[in-house]
């Protein structure tokens, strides 16, 4: 979602300095002061989110229709389906995506670190939400978040990173860092799926669904009718079926009705 208003309902992203940017993708605030709640998609990202919420209690909608309240602060992820949340009048949020495997450098070795995890296990973080209530501006929140979060950052894993900046489109990733490694691909994949909580497969399946999102975004931004057997051949889909499939998998839409429906969805950079 870009920076922009809407009668009264804000919503922003806030960059991330330098020294995080293997860390975190962006920030997400909104912020609504209309007379009523606002109700927003937020498509899949794979990436694990860490939602504050301020000023009352908000709700999260999942794929199965059921809801949960966010009072305070909520960990979920990786993201892999679109969700709905509801923002009440007078509410915000504060999110913070993670990018790879970040989260589990931050807490997968909490007890190693010395990180208290009953914060992660009891409704995560209520010390540091306590903290960031009392700070009005978002970015001066985002800056005291990443000032907690400093202590307990481990150095990414070569596995990791090699994972994370793999870009041959032409190469299987797990294969050729296997061979690269002297490793099993099948501890590549057990790694993977350790540290990023995806797998490589899934990753690939959601980065062509993104990419069609993208297109499609891009045609509607030029006033373009949409070409559906270009994008179906440019995103590498074999049928329209196959391109129908996924849309209903992560977002519970058809192509179309994503067109229709698309500004009140929020879609993730990265």
């Amino acid at each position: 979602m870009n920076q922009g208003t809407h009668q009264d309902y804000q919503q922003s992203r806030l960059p991330v300095p330098a020294e995080y940017e293997t860390v975190f993708s962006y920030f997400y605030h909104a912020a609504n002061h209309t007379g009523a709640a606002v109700k927003k998609t937020l498509l899949p990202t794979y990436q694990t989110i860490m939602v504050f919420m301020f000023g009352g209690k908000g709700l999260l909608h999942s794929a199965q229709q059921t809801q949960m309240e966010v009072e305070q602060c909520m960990v979920l992820g990786p993201v892999k389906q679109a969700f709905d949340y509801t923002l009440p009048t007078g509410t915000s949020i504060l999110v913070a995506n993670f990018k790879d495997d970040a989260f589990y450098r931050f807490f997968g070795r909490a007890t190693m670190a010395g990180h208290p995890n009953e914060l992660v296990a009891d409704n995560c973080f209520t010390a540091l939400w306590e903290s960031l209530q009392h700070i009005p501006d978002p970015a001066a929140q985002v800056a005291h978040i990443l000032h907690f979060c400093r202590p307990y950052l481990q150095d990414q894993h070569l596995l990791s990173a090699q994972l994370a900046n793999f870009e041959d489109d032409n190469l299987n990733p797990v294969k050729t860092i296997a061979d690269a490694t002297r490793q099993s691909e099948r501890n590549v994949q057990l790694h993977q799926k350790k540290q990023f909580g995806y797998t490589v497969k899934e990753r690939q399946r959601y980065q062509r669904f993104l990419k069609a999102v993208q297109l499609l975004q891009q045609q509607v931004a030029a006033g373009a009718s949409v070409d559906w057997f270009d994008l179906i051949d440019a995103c590498g889909y074999y049928d329209q079926s196959q391109l129908i499939h996924d849309f209903q998998h992560y977002v519970r839409l058809s192509p179309k009705q994503y067109l229709k429906f698309q500004e009140d969805i929020c879609l993730a950079a990265h």
